[in-house]
């Protein structure tokens, strides 16, 4: 296997309720976030965007449904030291950018990469989650009205 490419996405979804679907990390415990993926050859954001959003939960997003919306923010930091090896020598930072999606809270959620998940208000999910680009997604893109 090759070496990732520092550039990432960062799709935070939601249901009508304003709840924030996060999901726990198979390798860290403590390590609940929204769906995220690197960019791969030859993709736009937006279309690794639907792809991490089938893969990580399975759910096919449909553009005239369930649209993944580009909030054109772009977040840059440091790599986890644990997660380095995983790029190529001297990648230091990742670049994020960052989607949001509101799906039906009915939805089947079926993990293929996580351990968990937990549909959490604002709030609580603010406490959860571990990076900090993904708290303030949720705090910019996610109203906290129920």
């Amino acid at each position: 296997m090759g070496y990732k490419q520092p550039e990432s996405v960062l799709v935070v979804l939601y249901d009508e309720h304003h709840r924030i679907l996060l999901l726990q990390r198979n390798d860290d415990a403590s390590f609940w976030q929204s769906v995220t993926g690197t960019i791969e050859a030859g993709e736009h954001p937006e279309q690794t965007a639907y792809r991490e959003v089938r893969e990580e939960i399975g759910l096919q997003l449909h553009p005239e449904h369930h649209r993944v919306i580009n909030c054109h923010q772009t977040n840059r930091f440091k790599i986890r030291s644990q997660w380095l090896h995983r790029y190529p020598p001297g990648t230091l930072y990742n670049t994020e950018h960052v989607f949001t999606a509101q799906i039906p809270a009915t939805t089947p959620i079926v993990l293929t990469e996580h351990s968990a998940y937990e549909w959490l208000d604002k709030p609580a999910a603010m406490a959860r989650i571990w990076s900090p680009s993904n708290r303030d997604a949720v705090d910019t893109f996610v109203s906290g009205v129920n």
